[in-house]
């Protein structure tokens, strides 16, 4: 595989002026994909891990952050992957471990890997593969975890040649993983109402987005990258009951990169490349029109990578991190309401901020989505009592909302 890897050729004029504006030179990396997953087989998971006693200790981190560039090409430029960074450990009995090296070997083999004198590293073009056996984890004992009598440890790393991650970046999922399971929260008793008119009553209001406006902007949602890193095994399970992959035995996630490189990274690159072709929807236009009506305040609560709010002319407080809990919120003075939409899970606790503010949080989320010609229930986790929930989609609710306001403020 060759570093840069091409992810979007020959720019056209407005995508060059896309990639400058908000990817390039914006006021924080958005060239930087970076994702993080840790799964544990213990008491509290024990529903998707399999955990059934204490011998259930499997574990599995998956940590990658890929930078993306301007690459010169004879016609315009092109938007390429230029540093690559993939690690994955797996912590598990001793004879599956043997197991899943076994099957790692036999890949790079497959793949015309070309082992290196160091005989723990291997490279194949532009691409390098680390591989390191723990009997205790390092990360294990300095943390003082310990996990049971015959558990052994396997770290592989994929990067490309020229790029060695900061200690920082190599520290970050094990930072992620003592910060513990996240917890569910235990939904209240919200009033559904049929529309949004309710705000009236809330104005001005602040908005918090997820992943759901992404969607209708033709962006994959985020159980697509559990699919392309085998995060979880999707098939014949609803959307809450997916199992963990944990056993090596079942993880196809380094076979697929080690033997196919050029087709896997299709896959890897497939997230970015959606966000920054996609175009602000109506539903983003709406936020702007309520903005310019002064209905909406202070910047976008945003959970997305996708930079769409910006690229409607809206300011953006960015949440998704991994170096924070729950990043400081930019609230707007005298904002009565937060209206959340399109997120389920992830940084519930902005919207807690907001009752203790005094805000009223309305959520307008479909409560869930269409597959295969099938409408799955995704209830929404965090609504409380006194929250109010509006069922309809961004698209369809957005701006019906700027009509409604527009009639009542006339």
């Amino acid at each position: 595989m060759d570093i840069p890897y091409t992810v979007v050729d020959q720019l056209t004029p407005h995508q060059l002026r896309t990639w400058k504006t908000y990817f390039g030179d914006a006021d924080r990396p958005r060239y930087i994909e970076e994702g993080i997953w840790r799964r544990t087989q213990e008491k509290a998971t024990a529903g998707p891990s399999g955990w059934s006693g204490k011998g259930d200790a499997r574990r599995r981190v998956i940590h990658y952050r890929y930078r993306y560039g301007l690459v010169p090409t004879p016609a315009a430029p092109a938007i390429g992957l230029k540093d690559l960074y993939l690690y994955h450990s797996v912590a598990a009995p001793a004879e599956e471990i043997a197991a899943h090296e076994d099957v790692v070997q036999a890949a790079l083999v497959a793949g015309a890997w070309k082992q290196q004198p160091s005989e723990t590293t291997w490279a194949r073009r532009d691409l390098r593969c680390q591989i390191t056996a723990h009997p205790t984890h390092p990360q294990d004992a300095a943390a003082h975890r310990s996990l049971p009598a015959g558990y052994r440890s396997l770290d592989v790393r994929i990067t490309s040649a020229d790029y060695a991650p900061p200690p920082a970046v190599r520290q970050l999922p094990w930072d992620v993983l003592a910060s513990g399971i996240r917890i569910k929260d235990r939904p209240g008793t919200p009033t559904v109402i049929p529309d949004l008119e309710v705000l009236a009553d809330f104005l001005p209001f602040q908005v918090e987005i997820g992943c759901g406006t992404s969607v209708e902007a033709g962006i994959p949602p985020l159980h697509r990258l559990h699919e392309i890193y085998r995060v979880t095994d999707r098939q014949g399970h609803e959307p809450r009951e997916h199992r963990f992959t944990l056993s090596p035995a079942s993880d196809p996630l380094l076979p697929e990169i080690l033997e196919q490189p050029e087709e896997k990274a299709e896959q890897l690159v497939e997230m970015f490349k959606a966000c920054f072709l996609a175009e602000p929807t109506p539903a983003m236009h709406a936020l702007k029109e309520l903005r310019d009506a002064g209905h909406l305040v202070g910047p976008v609560i945003t959970h997305n990578f996708d930079v769409l709010a910006a690229r409607a002319g809206l300011g953006e407080c960015f949440m998704r991190r991994y170096d924070q809990a729950v990043p400081d919120v930019e609230w707007a003075d005298g904002a009565k309401a937060l209206l959340v939409v399109g997120l389920h899970a992830d940084r519930r606790k902005v919207q807690a901020r907001a009752r203790e503010r005094g805000m009223k949080v309305v959520y307008l989320d479909p409560e869930g989505f269409w597959r295969d010609g099938r409408f799955l229930p995704y209830p929404l986790e965090g609504p409380q009592d006194g929250d109010l929930v509006c069922r309809k989609s961004a698209e369809e609710g957005l701006p019906e909302l700027v009509n409604l306001l527009a009639k009542n403020t006339n």
